[in-house]
């Protein structure tokens, strides 16, 4: 059953529930106790489809980490006081008045070769790529600087909402160092300090008034458009060479030089008979803030492109060990709710002593994406290259996968009558009903009695995938209890 949306994606008003579904749950609710409000607002917070991004972008050392910290609510951010400092992720979801929003920080890169401005005009350029709306962080006691001013200039030729922060306004006194960066031609300066908390309630309200309330879709642009596909992995893994044959000629510079790549490449190319946008990303290292600026300029390009496609296509090198670092590039994807292919790349070399060890590896390393479609694949002498397709079509095909709300109730009361939760503290939770209320991927909202434990949640998950499929992408579970005030009828 695939709720196939791509004119615009955007979900049904009541997620993926059509009206009469929706009513009919509605009822269902009811009679459980639970309150309607609540109800509607779980099957909203958990159909949404992607949520709008803000860019949060200044020179180094203004205060953008701490900043994006005190967004999100909680340290995540690695702040130091010294300019430079990175981190492995850079996105971040958060909250303010009611509404949600993904938060990217593009602070902290090493200065490379070309020079700090360089540096900083990459960030500026990935901002306008990726972000519904940007914060751009000015240190109000150093004034605007001729990095700033260059950075302004993109952004006003981007077009995109511009909130203009001024930062370490810790008192009245650094009142008039903020309003005098009216000069930007931004508009108002709001000032804050991001490490106190001060003023950072007026700079959020007007963040909402900047961004909207859907962001715009960044994939599946038009009915039967060509879907699109990121090619990540680490650097040197081959996906430059990949894409090339898959396009049957030389469009990618390929180099044994680890990182030739530094910018995604967006190729449309033939493939089973299907056209497809091929997206080949630059190679994430091992570490961000090791990285020069170039190279951490390449990480959040790649992060971008993960966020525009539809399928990622993970590439492993099966000559070497799975590494911490594959394994982060897969959490990335699933993170991001990609649908996912394993592509175990250099095939062709391996001895039957590498295969039975890449077979363990890939069972006590990779078990916790057991559902993804794989393929193993040479990008040099092109084997198996006919089986990308297919795996790729099953990880859209379970992507997009809804069950309706009453073939799902059946299911769970199966499953709660076979295996109900363990009795804890002489209490027994049960799952009472639930739905799917979204696709893209997969987003269910289960209603309960009492708290699920995670091993519980893991065990509906696999038996919903055993019972509906789901091959290929990540499934999203969220629990709702119901709270003492309601009363069974």
């Amino acid at each position: 059953m695939n709720d196939q949306i791509h004119s615009d994606g955007s979900d049904h008003e009541h997620g993926a529930l059509g009206d009469a579904e929706y009513a009919e749950f509605m009822e269902l609710a009811a009679e459980e106790g639970f309150d309607a409000e609540e109800v509607e607002g779980a099957i909203g917070e958990a159909g949404h489809g992607p949520l709008p991004v803000l860019a949060v972008v200044g020179r180094p050392n203004v205060g953008k980490s701490t900043l994006v910290n005190r967004i999100i609510g909680r340290r995540e951010a690695v702040v130091e006081d010294k300019p430079g400092v990175t981190r492995d992720r850079v996105t971040y979801e958060a909250e303010w008045a009611g509404r949600r929003f993904k938060v990217v920080d593009t602070g902290g890169w090493e200065q490379d070769v070309l020079g700090i401005d360089a540096s900083v005009a990459a960030q500026a350029e990935y901002a306008i790529e990726a972000a519904d709306a940007v914060v751009f962080v000015v240190d109000s006691t150093v004034g605007a600087t001729d990095t700033d001013e260059a950075v302004v200039k993109l952004l006003r030729r981007a077009g995109k909402p511009v909130v203009l922060c001024a930062n370490k306004v810790d008192g009245q006194s650094g009142e008039a160092d903020a309003t005098a960066l009216w000069s930007l031609g931004l508009g108002e300066p709001h000032p804050v300090s991001s490490l106190h908390g001060r003023g950072t309630g007026d700079l959020l309200d007007a963040v909402l008034e900047a961004l909207p309330e859907a962001p715009a879709q960044r994939f599946g642009t038009a009915v039967g458009g060509p879907r699109r596909i990121a090619l990540i992995g680490r650097p040197n893994v081959g996906k430059s060479s990949l894409l090339n044959k898959v396009a049957n000629e030389d469009r990618v510079v390929v180099n044994e030089l680890a990182g030739t790549t530094r910018d995604p490449v967006d190729e449309l190319i033939e493939l089973g008979g299907i056209t497809w946008k091929f997206i080949d990303t630059a190679g994430i290292r091992r570490r961000v803030h090791l990285q020069e600026g170039a190279d951490y300029y390449a990480s959040l390009r790649t992060a971008a492109a993960v966020e525009k496609a539809e399928v990622a296509v993970i590439l492993i090198d099966a000559g070497e060990s799975i590494s911490v670092q594959d394994q982060r590039i897969i959490t990335m994807a699933v993170e991001a709710g990609r649908a996912l292919v394993i592509a175990y790349n250099k095939w062709d070399t391996l001895d039957e002593e590498r295969r039975y060890y890449l077979e363990r590896e890939i069972e006590t390393e990779l078990a916790q994406i057991g559902w993804a479609p794989r393929v193993n694949v040479s990008a040099v002498t092109g084997r198996h290259m006919e089986k990308l397709v297919p795996a790729i079509q099953t990880a859209l095909a379970g992507w997009e996968t809804r069950v309706p709300t009453g073939r799902l109730n059946a299911f769970l009361g199966e499953v709660v009558a076979s295996h109900p939760h363990p009795v804890r503290g002489g209490k027994q939770p049960r799952i009472l009903f639930g739905t799917q209320a979204g696709t893209k991927p997969p987003r269910f909202v289960l209603f309960s009695s009492g708290f699920l434990e995670h091993g519980y949640r893991r065990f509906v998950e696999r038996r919903l995938r055993e019972e509906f499929g789901f091959e290929g992408t990540p499934i999203h579970i969220s629990v709702r209890v119901r709270e003492k005030r309601g009363r069974h009828k």
